[in-house]
């Protein structure tokens, strides 16, 4: 066996070379009772040795897995760091997903070690350990409710193990981490399972280190960073910003008190960098339109002018581009009125960049937040290229594109249009799963990613659908229902979309409204509802949405080969689609198949021309007791809608 390569950088060597540059400088913040508590680089190092020690007293060994499971906490990162000491392999689950989806990967990743957040897991975990005979222990961070639980052990007793551990063997973990290899596994992450059951992707610590370096260097980023570290930990996005780049630069990364106080705890950390999926930017845009549409009269008329102008010339200044000396004079008065009160209020006033990925965002949306002075970029990768495929220079920003290969990245368009990519951040393997791996990856060494694209003539990387999901019409046309869906759910009012007419005469659309939104506007105008089924089936809500369906096909009608693609009947879901339903994956992307497989029956009555169908669907609550939602839903037809006309 070949000797330790001590020259290679592993996270644990990152993490002690931080606390000898940096020590005293902030690495970790968390919000507690509303006061943040403040973590330097030379106390989390202390921290993940005790961590460390504690689990290797408790028998955890080399090669063995750790569960990590809870919402985002400076201790479940330290864990990731302390299992990696000691050449374990930390394995991060969704935590809202439900007990049974924990049974599979915790059976499927042999895991004996646990880490999880509070009562809330302890109780899914032990739940769990009656179908996991590999499960033996459980530690957790927050106490409360947990006094008379037995067979769990708290993150202080464990800490206390380690510490006992480290005095009796004071080069224990030292050595440990110095046999580390860059090339051994450093984090298993599990895929959305949009068309079976999830697969665990085995990355190692070169590649990801590889990706964070990449990610550090072309957007310059310092030690000087704020990052809000909010996003399900199980998430490639999370582990590539909030732990891997955070490795790499040594930034400081801030856990929110809670999933509800997100919003208020990014306005007071101010990032200057931000990561997000096209869902959260989606959100935030919504919240500001209820905002707006409960706001004077002036303010609207404001609001209305301001972007108007913004929508003309703002992502040119961003980019530093030619305007003419009256919109830049009426955008610094717009900063001033609008933008700037309005960053401010979306926490987004320090922004330095700020990034999407994991779907694809509407051009509209990346188009409003980079007119009001957001420096949004797009990149794009996959849990199996560590998130870092291709990313948008500066300067350089389409919103139709994703950017262009990160430097070292070889990504190149195969026969079939599918995009292919090589490089040292692709996965090691597929875990217990070589047929996988071996299906994925080509005897070139490309990894096939499933999705469909092209290159534009400046080398910009453009991704049109999954390429399963791409088809054509009966007429012939290209068919991408992703790129309906994200035009779609830029309304405020649309929340998902799922759009049907492969191998059809035309295209048809579930929608489902958000409810947030559309009970807004509701209540604004009198309209009584008791619930989301309710409202969904208003005669209102309906003729709104065809509103928002109509101008989306008149901008279909100006996009060539997409002409045919509009929207010619659609109809309101009685349910919001739903992870616990299976209806969509842990990262909200929509299960296509299963969705089409589950209601059939409407698509069914969407093409034959009815005006109504009647639906009974059978939903699962949060305490695992289920029920049944009842509707007779209204089928809209859309009339096409003829090309806009081009300015002059």
């Amino acid at each position: 066996m070949p000797a330790p390569d001590p020259g290679g950088m592993t996270f644990p060597r990152l993490l002690k070379k931080h606390a000898a540059e940096r020590g005293a400088r902030p690495a970790t913040r968390e919000k507690d009772l509303g006061i943040w508590q403040t973590w330097t680089w030379a106390q989390v190092a202390a921290e993940v040795r005790a961590l460390a020690c504690g689990l290797a007293a408790q028998g955890f060994k080399r090669g063995m897995h750790l569960a990590i499971i809870g919402d985002n906490r400076p201790r479940l990162y330290w864990s990731m760091t302390a299992a990696q000491a000691l050449g374990g392999v930390p394995v991060p689950l969704y935590q809202d997903a439900p007990t049974p989806e924990f049974v599979y990967v915790l059976n499927n990743a042999e895991i004996a070690y646990a880490v999880v957040e509070d009562q809330e897991q302890v109780d899914k975990v032990v739940e769990a350990t009656s179908q996991v005979p590999t499960l033996k222990h459980i530690y957790y961070d927050d106490p409360r409710g947990l006094r008379n639980y037995e067979g769990v052990t708290s993150f202080e007793q464990l800490l206390l193990l380690g510490r006992e551990f480290d005095r009796a063997h004071p080069d224990f973990y030292e050595a440990e981490v110095a046999k580390g290899r860059p090339e051994d596994v450093s984090i298993m992450l599990y895929t959305s399972g949009t068309t079976g059951k999830p697969k665990g992707v085995c990355q190692t610590h070169q590649s990801f280190i590889d990706a964070a370096r990449s990610g550090v260097a072309f957007d310059h980023l310092t030690a000087d960073e704020d990052i809000l570290s909010y996003l399900p930990m199980a998430w490639v996005g999370d582990h590539l910003f909030s732990y891997a780049q955070w490795m790499v630069a040594g930034f400081t990364i801030n856990c929110p008190e809670s999933g509800d106080t997100v919003m208020t705890d990014l306005r007071e950390i101010g990032p200057t960098y931000y990561f997000a999926p096209p869902r959260v930017f989606e959100n935030l845009l919504t919240q500001v339109i209820i905002r707006m549409e409960d706001a004077s009269a002036l303010k609207r008329w404001l609001f209305a002018y301001f972007t108007g102008v913004a929508r003309r010339c703002g992502s040119e200044i961003l980019d530093g581009r030619p305007v003419s000396v009256v919109d830049r004079a009426l955008y610094a008065i717009g900063d001033v009125l609008v933008y700037g009160p309005l960053r401010n209020v979306l926490g987004m006033s320090r922004i330095r960049i700020a990034y999407t990925a994991g779907a694809a965002i509407g051009p509209d949306l990346f188009r409003f937040y980079r007119s009001i002075g957001v420096n949004l970029k797009q990149l794009y990768g996959s849990t199996e290229t560590c998130a870092a495929v291709c990313l948008q220079p500066d300067g350089e920003i389409k919103f139709d594109s994703v950017g262009k290969p990160v430097p070292g990245i070889e990504v190149r368009i195969g026969d079939n249009g599918e995009v292919l990519v090589r490089g040292p951040i692709l996965l090691k393997e597929y875990y217990k799963r070589p047929d996988a791996t071996a299906e994925s990856m080509d005897a070139q060494g490309y990894f096939h990613t499933g999705d469909a694209g092209f290159f534009d003539e400046d080398g910009h990387l453009k991704i049109i659908d999954r390429a399963k999901d791409v088809g054509k019409l009966a007429t012939g046309a290209m068919f991408a229902p992703n790129y309906i869906e994200n035009k779609l759910k830029f309304f405020p009012h649309i929340k998902e979309a799922v759009a049907f007419g492969n191998d059809r005469d035309k295209v048809c659309a579930f929608i489902n409204i958000d409810i947030g939104s559309v009970g807004n506007w509701a209540e604004r105008r009198g309209i009584p509802y008791s619930g989301y089924t309710d409202l969904a089936a208003k005669p209102e809500v309906y003729e709104l949405v065809r509103e928002c369906v109509e101008k989306v096909n008149a901008e279909l009608a100006n996009e060539g080969s997409l002409s045919d693609s509009q929207v010619r009947r659609f109809l309101i879901l009685h349910k919001e689609l739903d992870p616990d339903d299976d209806e969509l994956t842990r990262t909200r992307k929509v299960r296509r198949g299963f969705v089409a497989e589950k209601y059939a029956v409407l698509i069914d009555a969407l093409y034959s021309g009815k005006p109504s169908q009647y639906i009974e669907t059978q939903v699962k609550f949060e305490d695992g007791r289920t029920g049944n939602v009842k509707a007779d839903l209204r089928i809209i037809d859309v009339a096409p809608q003829p090309p806009l006309a081009k300015a002059a």
